[in-house]
């Protein structure tokens, strides 16, 4: 028969050996894509619950936004929005429904990833007949590895202010997420050193930060303006810039028109180049930088083929 020694000492490291008892409990983390999800998942570790509101291969501009969307973020410690007016079609209303004060607007649950970003393609002038322009700037800046720094750090501040017991974690994976980009930065650079200035054409204005940051020549897009479909005119103009311009690369992500796309390929001796930015998009692409290395990868064979 045991003690009450051993039975005491039989207590206690069961207690600690409980993960439910031993640790607080993880901080509910809620992101409205997967490439902001991953950045938190890479600062916070085993601390966080991470959920991503939007599909991977989903329009970040037009989310599909369901009812379940409000009880997720109802429940978040911290919400972690790109900002820029990117996801304004379909988040404030969620927003609204879910009634949470921790995440509000100015409060230290809410992490506005645009801010601190020097954003481009800032319009001098609104008018709805430029397109779908954002008034803040190109909000696709997560293509930019430095600009994803940033973005850790800011996420990072928020998860301190939230949870500070804990903030010696998440100051060490921010250490360890800046580590790895400086280090894997000059791997990419280094792979797209020999096609600096390289033309090509992206469907939407979403690649401009990772054009700028590698050196590439974006020399037109298939939309006419940002959100208004390719008419047969504007992609005759297109066509007529590639040739003049000799781009054969054409950039395309998993939900825009890939066979609008290919016609102009065709006409033009090109290729279609798949980058999904988001993580998960690809089966083996889960994390940011994986979306990166991908991307990298992809367009220098496809700048060695032409």
């Amino acid at each position: 028969m045991k003690t009450i020694a051993e039975l005491l000492t039989a207590l206690l490291v069961a207690v600690l050996g409980c993960p439910s008892m031993g640790r607080a409990a993880e901080l509910k983390v809620v992101a409205t894509t997967t490439d902001l999800a991953a950045v938190a998942r890479a600062v916070g570790g085993d601390d966080v619950d991470v959920t991503a509101l939007a599909r991977p291969t989903e329009d970040p501009h037009f989310v599909d936004a369901k009812p379940s969307f409000i009880r997720i973020v109802n429940q978040a410690d911290v919400l972690i929005e790109g900002g820029a007016s990117l996801e304004a079609g379909w988040l404030p209303p969620i927003l609204d429904s879910a009634r949470n004060a921790r995440i509000s607007l100015g409060s230290a649950g809410r992490v506005v990833a645009a801010q601190g970003i020097p954003l481009l393609e800032v319009p001098t002038q609104l008018d709805r007949s430029m397109g779908d322009v954002h008034p803040q700037g190109n909000p696709h800046f997560m293509l930019d590895p430095v600009a994803a720094k940033t973005v850790a750090q800011s996420i990072t501040t928020s998860f301190c202010a939230v949870d500070n017991a804990r903030c010696a974690d998440y100051q060490a994976g921010l250490d360890r997420f800046r580590t790895a980009i400086d280090a894997k930065l000059r791997d990419w650079q280094a792979t797209l050193a020999p096609f600096k200035g390289a033309k090509v054409v992206t469907y939407h204005k979403d690649f401009p930060y990772f054009a700028e940051r590698f050196g590439l020549d974006i020399v037109e897009n298939l939309e006419p303006k940002p959100g208004i479909a390719p008419s047969p005119a504007h992609l005759a103009k297109v066509i007529e810039t590639m040739k003049a311009t000799q781009a054969h690369v054409i950039l395309v992500q998993p939900f825009q028109n890939r066979k609008t796309a290919e016609t102009v390929a065709r006409q033009t001796d090109g290729v279609v180049v798949d980058t999904p930015q988001q993580p998960g998009a690809q089966g083996n692409a889960r994390t940011y930088f994986d979306v990166i290395n991908n991307m990298v990868s992809t367009l220098a064979t496809a700048f060695a083929r032409k």
